[in-house]
């Protein structure tokens, strides 16, 4: 099989992923500029194609979502793959280094809070819904 047909194949599944949990898929600068300058709470899914992403990120960012409160918009990045989206979305991100799979949570485009790479590798998904629900409970407002 050539590799590239093969990546392809995971990259796709990837996006549809996320996608199918209710993630706007951001894929330029401009989009990016739009979703995270909108008023509210807001929930990027930095994606990958790692183990983690696949295991962990994915499922726990399709899963948190299930929840009394959440964020007002959900959106996703996919690093490695959209590289100026993904930079972009970085730039508001102050205080913390690149890192993917992760997730960042935003408050009228500020950002409030990180789950960096390090605290879903490792972990499991449940962990990682937990330590979102959580975020959610104290910044969202009740669906």
């Amino acid at each position: 099989m050539d590799f590239n047909i093969f990546m392809n194949d995971v990259v796709n599944a990837a996006r549809e992923d996320i996608r199918e949990a209710g993630y706007e898929e951001l894929t330029t600068p401009e989009a990016v500029d739009e979703a995270l300058s909108r008023k509210g709470t807001t929930l990027v899914m930095i994606n990958s194609v790692c183990g983690c992403a696949g295991g962990i990120a994915r499922p726990a960012a399709a899963n948190a979502v299930h929840y009394d409160k959440r964020p007002d918009h959900l959106v996703t990045v996919f690093a490695g793959q959209d590289k100026e989206a993904t930079e972009r979305a970085r730039t508001y991100f102050e205080g913390y280094p690149p890192s993917s799979p992760s997730f960042a949570f935003l408050k009228d485009g500020k950002i409030v809070t990180m789950l960096e790479r390090h605290d879903i590798e490792g972990h499991n998904a449940i962990d990682v819904i937990g330590n979102l629900q959580q975020i959610f409970e104290e910044h969202c407002e009740e669906v």
